[in-house]
């Protein structure tokens, strides 16, 4: 049963064209195309202000190194920053329908691994952003 709160959300999803979704489509890349994409594509200007913050909060070394250390040490702040992973997992999480929330709950592992990529990915195809900001 849809509630009005999973309706808002519903409301104001992005529509992502070319994330094709269909019969022959797995559950969890149908999640991830329906479900976390487009929540992805919504949310990106908080997740880049959240890893602004953290860039920050760590003494700006982000700045100092070369564009493959950034790429790198944006993958090893989203892998193995339980913190941030955590944090950015609520994103996530506080935008999915209650319905969306049971199938997360049935496979949070492997949709977590599935949030985690697309933030990495998010952040590392924006990475001119952080050096517009970094003043």
């Amino acid at each position: 049963m849809m509630t009005l709160r999973d309706e808002q959300l519903l409301s104001i999803r992005v529509e992502i064209p070319n994330a094709k979704v269909d019969q022959s489509t797995l559950s969890l890349e149908s999640f991830q195309n329906s479900t976390l994409r487009p929540i992805s594509k919504f949310q990106n200007e908080m997740i880049l202000s959240i890893f602004n913050k953290y860039i920050i909060r760590y003494k700006n070394v982000f700045h100092k190194l070369g564009k493959e250390e950034k790429l790198k040490y944006i993958e090893n702040t989203v892998k193995k920053d339980s913190k941030f992973k955590n944090l950015i997992r609520g994103i996530f999480m506080g935008h999915f329908t209650l319905d969306e929330y049971k199938f997360y709950s049935e496979n949070s592992s492997e949709v977590n691994k599935r949030i985690i990529n697309l933030t990495k990915e998010r952040l590392q195809s924006q990475l001119d952003h952080f050096e517009k900001h970094s003043a």
